[in-house]
């Protein structure tokens, strides 16, 4: 059999930190899970990056893999378990996070067993289920509450309720326990993971957990000074905008972005809007403004 490099198929150094490799699987199994990828050779690679996993997210089968690593054994070579490999061990299968479908070279290495035996298969539990659930900006802002289906290879729905906390960024992970795959013999279920993602929002566009709001005035307003009303998530507040402020400047208003241990701030950008001379009264009151500002150059 061929011996596998459980770090080139993560794509992570070999000092790789546990956070790292979290990441890095995670990354791949979105990329090439079954249900989302239908390319040749997606079902396997998926199969490997989970067991690559299995390995190296756990500290004793990582260090008994690193020692046989030391020898000096690569990627893609031909390997045989060294006399009396496994005996006394004692790695325990019973939190696997993948399927438990390993190659002959994981189970030349750790058995599927207690104590690396082959005998009466051991409760294993069921992998996870990775799946995205989308909400409103609003929802993302104030939490709640939201719903997800979820439908098997056969067709079946199952609809979850899902708490949403107050807050959440785009790309974190709500985990469900219990809610993935069903375990093996008799083992416990694995867990249902949704990355959250945010749609966009006609009003505000998330930066971290700034949110930035791009608010029409008149020109008036602009060059007097004024207070005007403001959206936010959190409702309207009245805003006094200096006089002589352009288009493109952008006021704080602090505190009023996204809720959590630092809150963010709400970004007011200007966006000075002439309105059209549509009399001949507002014709001339143009060519009057004109003419009290003759010196004035936009573009210098």
């Amino acid at each position: 059999m061929e011996f596998k490099d459980y770090y080139d198929i993560l794509g992570v150094k070999p000092d790789a930190s546990e956070a790292d490799i979290k990441a890095a699987y995670r990354k791949l199994a979105r990329k090439y899970h079954p249900d989302k990828n239908k390319d040749a050779g997606a079902e396997e690679k998926f199969k490997a990056i989970n067991e690559a996993n299995e390995v190296l997210r756990d500290p004793e089968k990582r260090r008994a893999y690193d020692n046989l690593r030391a020898n000096g054994y690569r990627g893609g070579e031909q390997f045989r378990p060294p006399p009396g490999w496994g005996q006394g061990q004692g790695f325990d299968f019973g939190d696997m996070g993948g399927n438990g479908d390993f190659s002959d070279f994981f189970e030349s290495l750790f058995g599927r067993t207690a104590g690396g035996g082959r005998g009466t298969p051991r409760a294993t539990r069921g992998g996870d289920i990775q799946a995205q659930v989308q909400i409103e900006l609003q929802t993302a802002f104030d939490g709640g509450r939201t719903r997800v289906a979820l439908h098997d290879n056969s067709g079946n729905e199952r609809v979850l309720e899902v708490k949403i906390p107050a807050g959440i960024q785009p790309g974190q992970v709500i985990r469900l326990g219990g809610q993935g795959h069903v375990g093996r013999n008799g083992g416990p279920a694995g867990d249902l993971l949704l990355e959250v993602h945010i749609r966009d929002d006609a009003r505000f566009r998330l930066n971290g957990r700034n949110v930035l709001h791009v608010l029409p005035i008149a020109p008036w307003e602009a060059a007097l000074g004024a207070t005007v009303p403001v959206p936010t998530l959190a409702g309207t507040v009245d805003l006094r905008i200096p006089a002589g402020s352009q288009s493109g400047r952008k006021l704080r208003l602090k505190g009023r972005g996204m809720p959590g241990p630092q809150p963010g701030d709400q970004l007011v950008e200007l966006s000075i809007r002439v309105p059209q001379a549509e009399s001949e009264a507002q014709r001339a009151a143009y060519e009057a403004l004109r003419d009290q500002f003759a010196g004035f150059d936009p573009r210098h």
